[in-house]
């Protein structure tokens, strides 16, 4: 009996010992995608930040007044005019629509009330 014991218990402790083997190289793995996940990430929010660098220096006052100017006449640009312009009022909003109350069938009750009634 005593044999049976340990021959499973032996067994019981190689099982765990491939386990364990196991979830480590798994969580070494995982460790592994989440770093390449930050990186990628990083990345991408390096890319923005030139992207919209270029963006601002494209967009600047001075440069798109000289581009307007220079293609004035293949545009066909004309001054804005104040009647040109809207007033807030003049705005279509969409109506606003009620939210009904919610209709429960049976409620039940969740507070404690009762039992501090008691």
């Amino acid at each position: 009996m005593r044999s049976l014991f340990f021959i499973l218990t032996a067994l019981m402790v190689m099982g765990l010992a491939f386990w364990a083997y196991r979830e480590n190289y798994e969580t070494q793995e995982a460790l592994a995608e989440a770093e390449r996940l930050q990186r990628e990430v990083s990345r991408a929010r390096q890319r923005l930040r030139v992207l919209n660098a270029e963006w601002a220096y494209l967009n600047r006052p001075d440069r798109l007044r000289d581009l307007a100017e220079l293609n004035f006449d293949k545009l066909g640009l004309m001054p804005l005019q104040p009647h040109q312009f809207g007033k807030v009022d003049q705005v279509a909003y969409p109506p606003r629509q009620s939210q009904a109350p919610l209709e429960l069938s049976d409620p039940i009750d969740v507070s404690n009330q009762e039992e501090a009634a008691r």
